[in-house]
């Protein structure tokens, strides 16, 4: 396994790197519109999980219809049943969905409360030291990835820049105690997107990764919602007409897809980062695009916004100059070796 992540890891282009770098931004951008539908959704219903579940539960539906009318999904259904017949995937490697299902539950559960921005600084500390600690242990497709200064220097470096945008917020003690939900859902997200990516990679399907993903959460989702009515009875909100609310399930199927197909180019680590830009950078422009959004971004917003996209690049080039770098090591070598043979 580890022979074969390396392979993947070593022989990606630039160019490939890049590209899965920028959809992995774009799909961050989505996960700020999904807390800030999700966490709307939650107080109108005045429960976050019936929010979790309504999100999980039209994604689900969403990939039940795509994923048999396709032939690659077919086929990808198929190359699971048998994966996991024979030991070449193994069970634990497709619960990442319960890892989903948690950080779903916390949009609705918090954002309501804490606001998009400081959901987003939790959910990036979290992240941040958990995909150091994933790509380090070779969970991911991607293989073992060394904890370089240059990736090291990115996460701390996203970590700040989040703190900066929006550290007038964090004053309030119950706000701190109420951000731990989402810090924990960080750490369980690098762990999600590495166990995804195995299944993207072992099925040859995004769209069967993405449907292992929902029907596991949805199964979680729903047995926690059935033990919560039992005790605190039905959601007290009424169920909302505005169609957009509804949403949060169809934009999460893109993100899980994305971060599937990506991850085996980028690493854990890399992938993170991207997507807590793409999530700074969201929050942003909901905040300035939406008249109606609580908080509007000020200088010291927008600068955190642009030192997160730097913090990418930081960890971006440098793995890109750790492998330019011992490639041109190991073509003087090889050169060296030649023209010792020949004398």
């Amino acid at each position: 396994m580890s022979t074969a992540a390396t392979a993947t890891r070593t022989t990606v282009p630039a160019g490939r790197r890049a590209g899965a770098v920028a959809l992995a931004t774009v799909a961050g951008v989505a996960v700020a519109t999904q807390s800030r539908i999700n966490g709307e959704l939650g107080s109108r219903l005045g429960d976050g999980l019936a929010a979790a579940v309504v999100s999980f539960g039209a994604g689900l539906v969403l990939l039940l219809l795509l994923v048999p009318a396709t032939p690659g999904g077919r086929r990808g259904l198929a190359t699971l049943r048998g994966a996991l017949a024979r030991g070449a995937l193994r069970p634990w490697q497709c619960l990442g969905g319960v890892c989903g299902a948690f950080l779903v539950f916390t949009q609705g559960a918090t954002v309501g409360t804490l606001g998009v921005a400081v959901f987003t600084v939790a959910i990036v500390a979290g992240q941040s030291a958990s995909s150091l600690a994933v790509d380090r242990a070779g969970i991911g497709p991607s293989g073992r990835q060394p904890v370089t200064v240059a990736r090291l220097a990115g996460a701390v470096l996203t970590v700040a820049a989040v703190l900066l945008a929006v550290g007038d917020r964090l004053g309030e003690p119950a706000t701190l105690v109420l951000a731990l939900l989402p810090l924990l859902a960080g750490v369980g997200v690098a762990w999600q997107q590495a166990v995804n990516g195995w299944v993207r990679v072992i099925t040859g399907s995004t769209l069967t990764a993405t449907l292992v993903n929902f029907a596991v959460g949805t199964t979680v989702l729903l047995a926690a919602f059935a033990v919560s009515v039992a005790l605190r009875g039905r959601p007290p909100g009424g169920w909302p007409t505005e169609p957009w609310l509804y949403l949060g399930g169809p934009i999460g199927v893109i993100f899980i897809a994305v971060a599937a197909a990506v991850v085996r180019l980028t690493g854990v680590l890399l992938l993170g980062l991207a997507t807590v830009a793409g999530q700074v950078v969201g929050a942003v422009l909901l905040d300035l695009l939406l008249p109606s959004a609580a908080s509007h971004p000020d200088a010291t917003t927008l600068l955190g916004a642009v030192l997160t996209l730097v913090a990418v690049a930081v960890a971006a080039l440098g793995g890109r100059l750790r492998t330019w770098s011992s490639g041109t090591r190991s073509g003087t070598a090889r050169r060296g070796r030649t023209g010792a043979a020949g004398r």
